[in-house]
């Protein structure tokens, strides 16, 4: 992690030489030693990254490096907004401007000398460090950097076998039956899981061992050297094959052994494990030797890397085999058998324990060494155990019997790249269970400088890729799943939070103040999350000089900013303030001139200030869900702004056209040519000429225009047509009746993949069809006199469409073949449709279908029965004979069409309310479940 913080400080040290910035005598010549020295250095720095954990001096000398860049880089970073602030002085003219700027070149002489002598101080303290560098470089390049931890598990005892059953027959069955050809057979999941001990108890079984004439069981150390590897499997196999093993198999080297175990291998029927496989070249070590005969060979590998799993089952047409957590139950008898050796769990310890094992989420390593913790305490002191679930996190750094578990969680930690290691240990800023977004993370990533820059890719782009390696590697799990396919939420298994939080604090990362009672804080905190309360962070003389970043989760206090700014603050990169009760614009934001990110999301903030525009840095402002209606023109002074968010729902009535709101229109917003998200500026407000400015903004991805006008058409289609790299984009009527004029539209944004509609048309717009990469699509009020189905259902990729009023005939007709991988289909408030028709081979893929408000629908689709995917089907507001035809009491024919789909409901208009009823497909019967009063039904269409 040492090897982050000298990259940030490289990079910013190369402008200071390469613009030859003069400091006080002696700063500038320190500037350039530094730069030498921690490039020097930096080449030895990932191996003593991977050595911190097991060597005490390492350690030591990682945090000096950690330390020494730390303060280096807040130096340089104090002195560029020393010449910023000489650079705004020397604006000011006049006789009072000109003592204005005598006094500032006074105090900023004093800065520039203090600057210099620190600098010097940093000098000396590289020296220092250097030598040590010195006299550790043997160390660091004999050093073996980690055991082999999957030996532990082949020593399970079987009676702590817990839900090994059903995997152990599946995997059996792939080892012994299929194809005659190699197929190699992956057991992929996070660590800790059990996949050794699983694999283990396969490779074991007395079917298996019978099944194939020789076998080999190869662990992959951190460390493994390829010579002693095949060595290994030379001399397993022959042993399996009762054969002695040459005395030149010592001797030989690498390609020799390739050849000798192809030898061995080329008329026989084998099995290797290669256990504990974390990257690609691992396997290409070893997989020319291994011939892909005829004779049903298998090879079977464990990995924490689901990509890597996934690629083998594509290259060799294998098989993969994704390890889940234990259920509940499961996990539950582990506990106690390991806790209670077998005995019940006592009735006055079962919350408390049943508490403890849900941090655990099905992890069976993390279950038997918790158990083993709780096994020691005094059971009839439930203080003792209540402990132990509150600090579980301290308990994994100081108890031996974690010792293991914290020893396997860590090893993927310690397997990242070294700009994966800072995204990673990032998460622990976020609360227990909590649901990260990932376009926050992603912009929070980018903001803070993790993102490498990559040709070709936007830095959006690249940060998807992290978290897409985070997910592969089993180190993050998707929470939820956005209809069209990609991830809505992320979340990270309880256990690897707390050992992420453990050594963000250790590294001076980030520091989590989450207790309702006064804590220690470090000295220097480089990023701080403040967690329900201010209390744990109100500390008399303290300084935040060195902070880049602050979070507040759940914090209902008014925010003294003013007391926390006045104690440092100056080098901020990331303010996130939202769900906080701010009630105005923090007037100290003005201050912060290295601000990239500024959320006050979900505060009761109204008005943004003129002085927005001396944040010169700033990339996201993300002012949803705030009372802001109006930006100052001094926001298009902000030219590297990226990421600009203003608007709010509200609701009077369930459906409501005026819904949501954005803010007025700014004359020059073409000037913001950094602009990739813009959601939602109200084109009535603005002028004549804000369709044209909207055409400039050429790297937008995301755009929302809300209160359009019919006349705005001509002007707005011309500058869609511009933006090439538009992803999303959501276009809305100043009025229902008001007409959205898009037939000018000739070439459509090539990428786009959501669209949403509302407002009316005269006709759909003719280039939709063509827009070969959408996956989602919204129309609403478009009140149309042709079926837009024809025209939508030739859409390639097509996963979700919802309408809402779109169409005023009597029928709708989903024809074979069209709307081939649409899965969730909505239709609201078709006012006149009396039948829909789905013919056999239409929708093939759907699962979820609603339809509500359509009062004169006649009866449940005809072909729905052709359906045969479909999980969920939802009726809302409906006819109540509409309703009444599902029931066993009517015909059993209408029934029999939605006999297969495992969730029926249906609700229709009560003078009571709405009466709800679902329909269980086993006993055919509706079944009355509450009644969900009108005003308390959520809208669906936000």
């Amino acid at each position: 992690m040492a090897e982050i913080a000298v990259n940030f400080l490289l990079s910013k040290l190369v402008p200071f030489y390469e613009h030859e910035v003069q400091l006080m005598r002696g700063g500038r010549q320190g500037v350039v030693y530094l730069r030498g020295e921690l490039e020097r250095i930096r080449a030895f720095l990932r191996v003593a990254d991977s050595l911190e954990e097991s060597d005490e001096e390492v350690k030591v000398w990682v945090k000096q490096i950690r330390d020494v860049a730390h303060d280096a880089e807040d130096l340089l970073d104090e002195f560029t907004i020393l010449t910023a602030h000489n650079h705004a002085n020397n604006q000011n003219t006049g006789i009072f401007g000109f003592l204005h700027k005598l006094h500032c070149c006074i105090n900023n002489m004093k800065a520039r000398h203090r600057i210099a002598v620190e600098i010097q101080g940093i000098v000396s303290r590289i020296r220092d460090v250097s030598h040590g560098h010195q006299r550790l470089r043997q160390k660091l390049f004999t050093a073996n950097s980690s055991d082999h931890t999957g030996d532990d598990a082949l020593l399970v005892e079987k009676s702590d076998l817990v839900g090994i059953d059903e995997p152990k027959r599946t995997l059996v069955s792939w080892l012994t039956s299929g194809g005659s050809g190699r197929e190699v057979i992956s057991v992929t999941g996070m660590g800790g899981l059990g996949k050794t001990t699983l694999v283990k108890q396969v490779y074991d079984h007395g079917g298996v061992k019978k099944h194939f004439d020789v076998h080999a069981w190869i662990a992959i150390s951190r460390s493994y050297k390829m010579e002693e590897l095949l060595k290994d499997i030379v001399r397993q196999l022959l042993t399996s094959d009762r054969k002695s093993i040459p005395e030149r198999v010592n001797t030989m080297h690498v390609n020799e052994l390739k050849t000798m175990i192809k030898d061995i291998l080329i008329n026989k029927r084998y099995l290797i494990v290669l256990d504990d496989v974390w990257h690609t070249n691992e396997w290409d070590a070893v997989k020319y030797a291994l011939p892909a005969n005829d004779c049903g060979s298998r090879v079977m590998l464990t990995t924490r890397n689901a990509d890597l799993a996934f690629a083998l089952r594509i290259e060799s047409e294998g098989k993969v085999y994704n390890l889940e957590p234990l259920p509940q139950e499961e996990s539950w008898m582990l506990l106690c058998k390991k806790t209670f050796q077998g005995n019940p769990c006592p009735n006055y310890l079962e919350d408390i324990c049943r508490s403890i094992l849900r941090k655990c989420e099905g992890l069976p390593l993390a279950i038997v060494a918790v158990s083993g913790v709780i096994a020691t305490k005094d059971k009839r002191r439930i203080d003792e155990l209540e402990m132990v679930r509150r600090c579980l996190g301290a308990e994994i750094d100081g108890n031996n019997k974690l010792k293991n578990l914290k020893k396997v969680l860590s090893l993927s930690f310690n397997d990242l790249p070294y700009h994966l290691k800072s995204c990673f240990l990032y998460l622990s800023i976020f609360p227990e269970d909590y649901r990260i977004k990932r376009m926050r993370i992603i912009r929070l990533w980018v903001a803070e400088g993790f993102v490498e820059a990559k040709h070709g890719k936007e830095l959006e782009d690249v940060a998807e890729d992290y978290l897409n390696e985070l997910l592969s590697r089993s180190l993050l799990q998707v929470a939820e799943w956005r209809s069209d396919g990609r991830a809505k939420t992320y979340r990270i298994h309880d256990l690897v939070r707390e050992i992420i939080i453990s050594k963000s604090r250790e590294q001076n990362f980030a520091v989590v103040a989450k207790d309702k009672n006064n804590i220690m804080l470090p000295d220097k905190i480089r990023r701080l999350s403040v967690h329900n309360t201010l209390q744990n962070v109100q500390q008399e003389n303290r300084s935040f000089s060195q902070l880049r970043s602050l979070f507040m989760f759940g914090v209902a206090e008014q925010l003294p900013l003013q007391a926390l700014t006045a104690s440092g603050f100056m080098l901020l990169n990331v303010l996130d303030l939202q769900g906080t009760s701010l009630k105005n614009f923090p007037v100290q934001v003005m201050n912060l001139y290295y601000l990239k990110y500024l959320s006050l999301k979900n505060t009761r903030v109204s008005s943004v200030p003129p002085y927005i525009g001396k944040l010169q840095l700033l990339e996201t402002l993300d002012l949803k869900h705030t009372n802001v209606t109006e930006l100052p023109p001094n926001i298009l002074k902000l030219q590297k702004l990226s990421h600009l968010y203003v608007y709010r729902y509200h609701y009077k009535s369930y459906g409501d056209f005026d819904s949501k709101t954005g803010f007025k229109a700014l004359d020059k917003i073409g000037e913001l040519k950094s602009l990739q998200k813009l959601c939602f500026i109200e084109a009535s407000s603005g002028s004549d000429g804000l369709m044209t400015e909207l055409g400039k903004l050429t790297q937008l991805r995301r755009l929302g225009v809300l209160k359009l006008r019919k006349k705005d058409g001509k002007a707005l289609c011309s500058s869609i047509e511009n933006l090439i790299n538009l992803r999303a984009l959501s276009l809305m009527s100043i009025e229902e009746n008001e007409i959205l004029d898009l037939q000018h539209i000739f070439s459509p944004p090539p990428l786009l993949q959501r669209l949403y509609l509302a407002g009316r048309l005269e006709m759909l717009p003719h280039w939709i069809p063509n827009l070969h990469s959408l996956v989602r699509l919204h129309l609403k009020w478009n009140r149309l006199n042709e079926d837009p189905l024809e025209s939508l259902q030739v859409l390639p990729n097509l996963v979700h469409l919802e309408l809402l009023q779109v169409y005023e005939g009597e029928t709708l007709h989903f024809r074979s073949g069209g709307f081939k991988k649409l899965k969730l289909l909505g239709i609201d408030k078709f006012d006149g449709l009396r039948r829909i028709l789905i013919d056999v081979g239409a929708m093939p893929c759907v699962e979820k279908l609603w339809i509500q408000r359509c009062k004169l629908l006649e009866e449940v689709p005809l072909g729905i029965e052709h359906l045969t995917r479909l999980k969920v089907l939802e009726f809302f507001d409906m006819p109540q004979d509409l309703i009444k035809t599902l029931s066993l009491n009517e015909p059993e024919g209408v029934y029999s069409r939605v006999a297969h789909i495992p969730e029926v409901y249906a609700t229709y208009w009560r003078e009571a309310g709405w009466e709800v009823h679902s329909l269980d497909s086993c006993n055919c019967s509706p079944r009355p479940n509450h009644v969900i009063r009108n005003e308390e039904l959520h809208p669906r269409w936000k």
